[in-house]
């Protein structure tokens, strides 16, 4: 079932305060909460219960009472908030809001990476379906990959998907040789190190704060270590690293290397200070599927419901729990 363009004009014509009541009205009415991840357009991190990263975002949902989860993100994040709670009803606004990375690797694909490899640890960015998380040994954020590679066996080969500049950046930080699967988010793989260096340039007070999937991230390690950029106020972190350094550091002017939408909940949750885009063209058309009228489509038909098969859904759990129980 898709929103008709009568219901979508329906609410597309409420105006934003009414429709953000709206939704908080049929949310309670539901028992309902609404996640938004960090990238969402403001308007929706604004009407959501809780705004964070995908694996954030699936435990909090987890943790909570509610009978359903209206997940405002991509498809697989909305698959893994369904894994960790298999007895709540998960909901996506728009089946459209895929990911560019998740889809550059499929799980036949890592059936037959795995045959060349077949003792090797297979660990996986959570950025991926979850056919593929239950093909493989852990799952990893940006926020613990280092502490999930450090923890395999020396002499155990690993294979790293499907983020090939995450992976680089890992076995720079460990000194782990990986066999890494050449896929990568469009959106961070094209910021590169030209934009870095003119807003450097422009604002050589700032803080240049970049997430490990970016293009950029390889090329920023070695002028760390040459010196190029200064150490102090330069920082590779995820999402969630970010915000809090931002709450925490004492500047007040960042450069961020991310998608652009997380700038709206650095600006509320640490205001007075200025976040500037690494590059203001770093904007992911997949999460900007959901909007507001989408959301209050979503509660008052119930739909889309992202239900992961039982067998699949396993497996994934498997990797997922091996993941929190390392970091």
């Amino acid at each position: 079932m898709a929103c008709s363009n009568g219901d979508a004009h329906r609410y597309e014509s409420l105006p934003p305060d009414e429709l953000a009541g709206h939704i908080k009205e049929r949310a309670r009415e539901r028992n309902a909460v609404i996640l938004a991840h960090n990238y969402q357009v403001p308007e929706v991190q604004d009407v959501a219960d809780y705004v964070g990263d995908s694996l954030g975002l699936s435990r909090q949902a987890a943790s909570t009472d509610a009978d359903v989860i209206v997940f405002c993100g991509v498809h697989f994040m909305a698959e893994t908030a369904n894994i960790l709670s298999p007895d709540k009803t998960v909901l996506l606004p728009d089946l459209g809001a895929g990911c560019s990375l998740a889809s550059t690797i499929t799980a036949d694909d890592l059936r037959r990476w795995k045959a060349e490899y077949p003792d090797a640890v297979v660990v996986s960015y959570v950025n991926t379906t979850a056919e593929v998380k239950a093909l493989s040994d852990y799952c990893c954020t940006s926020g613990n990959a280092e502490a999930i590679i450090r923890s395999v066996p020396e002499d155990r080969e690993i294979l790293f998907l499907p983020d090939m500049f995450l992976g680089a950046y890992l076995e720079k930080i460990t000194g782990r040789k990986m066999h890494i699967w050449m896929g990568e988010c469009h959106v961070h793989a094209g910021i590169d190190p030209s934009d870095i260096g003119k807003m450097r340039a422009e604002h050589p007070e700032a803080e240049f704060l970049i997430h490990p999937e970016c293009g950029c991230v390889t090329q920023c390690m070695y002028h760390l270590s040459t010196g190029d950029l200064p150490s102090e106020t330069t920082k590779i972190l995820s999402t969630e690293g970010m915000v809090r350094h931002a709450k925490a550091s004492e500047a007040d002017t960042f450069i961020v290397a991310t998608e652009t939408g997380i700038l709206h909940r650095m600006r509320k949750e640490a205001p007075g200070k200025r976040y500037l885009p690494a590059s203001p063209s770093a904007v992911c058309q997949y999460m900007k599927k959901i909007t507001l009228p989408k959301v209050a489509w979503s509660l008052d038909h119930m739909e889309h419901r992202i239900v992961v098969p039982h067998d699949i859904a396993a497996d994934a759990r498997g990797a997922i729990d091996r993941m929190v129980a390392i970091a």
